[in-house]
């Protein structure tokens, strides 16, 4: 019990540290010269230069029918998380908003501001939860049209964003320079979510394949392939579950087993490159 207490006050320690560095991002150096970086506080920024209300209030408004959505779909503890998180990044938001612009240059505000946000993201991931906003609303697409990659949806959804700052603020450059904070923010990232392409093989035999295969899906966002096997020596059929992880993401992989099957009985190596949605472009990397 102390232990999951500990975990929970640590996951909880990082949300906290993200919701500030996303507040001093949009705070500080995106939204005081408006560069709307996609998402749904993108869309916040632009909403706030029509009404007369705190950007970042503005921002919880928006997720609120989209957690409801999220609660639906995923579950309350997923949910429970994604909106103290949100909570905290308008709480954050909102203080920082009276400072103003560290800096009323655009290459260097989107570039920072970008980055920051992709620090703050990868926090959030790390710690099992959202900010809300278009990641719940591409993972219920997923879970509906699998066959559509998720960054072509962030893709659309940013790009729609982007285009609109374009119209309300009619200048070409701001969008232009909340394109490159939306790339900083990817890149970020993902070098720090995904490192290098090295990756982590795992073999799961466990008794509860189907709770163990479901927290996966649910809080690694990835998925697995069902190997049938049978015990040599009881000659029960059984479920091979093997999952490719990120370096990164393995010691998660490692707890969701251990809290669902201490009896568990697992392989893990070593993949140096690994081709796929997620991964590298086969196509792309052998031209």
């Amino acid at each position: 019990m102390e232990k999951e207490v500990a975990k929970k006050l640590k996951s909880y320690a990082i949300l906290t540290v993200a919701a500030a560095v996303y507040a001093v991002a949009i705070s500080l150096f995106l939204d005081p010269n408006n560069i709307a970086p996609g998402g749904v506080t993108g869309i916040s920024i632009l909403v706030n230069r029509f009404i007369a209300i705190p950007t970042g209030t503005i921002n919880l408004l928006i997720n609120i029918p989209i957690v409801v959505l999220g609660l639906w779909e995923f579950g309350l503890r997923f949910i429970f998380s994604t909106m103290y998180e949100l909570t905290m990044i308008t709480v954050f938001i909102n203080v920082l908003a009276s400072y103003g612009a560290v800096t009323d240059d655009l290459l260097i505000a989107s570039v920072i501001g970008g980055a920051l946000i992709g620090v703050a993201l990868a926090l959030v991931i790390r710690a099992g939860a959202t900010t809300g906003g278009i990641d719940i609303v591409v993972k219920v697409v997923r879970t509906r049209r699998k066959h559509i990659k998720t960054n072509i949806l962030f893709l659309i959804f940013d790009s729609m964003v982007i285009l609109a700052s374009w119209i309300v603020f009619q200048d070409l450059t701001v969008a232009f320079y909340a394109g490159i904070a939306v790339v900083t923010d990817s890149i970020v990232m993902d070098k720090i979510l995904y490192g290098s392409d090295e990756a982590k093989l795992t073999y799961i035999i466990s008794t509860k394949p189907t709770q163990v295969k479901q927290r996966i899906f649910d809080e690694l966002d990835i998925t697995a392939t069902i190997i049938a096997a049978r015990g040599a020596y009881t000659n029960e059929p059984k479920e091979l579950l093997m999952v490719v992880t990120r370096k990164q993401i393995y010691p998660k992989l490692e707890e969701i087993v251990k809290d669902e099957d201490t009896s568990a009985f697992m392989i893990v190596s070593s993949a140096s490159e690994i081709f796929g949605e997620g991964y590298k472009d086969i196509t792309r990397d052998k031209i």
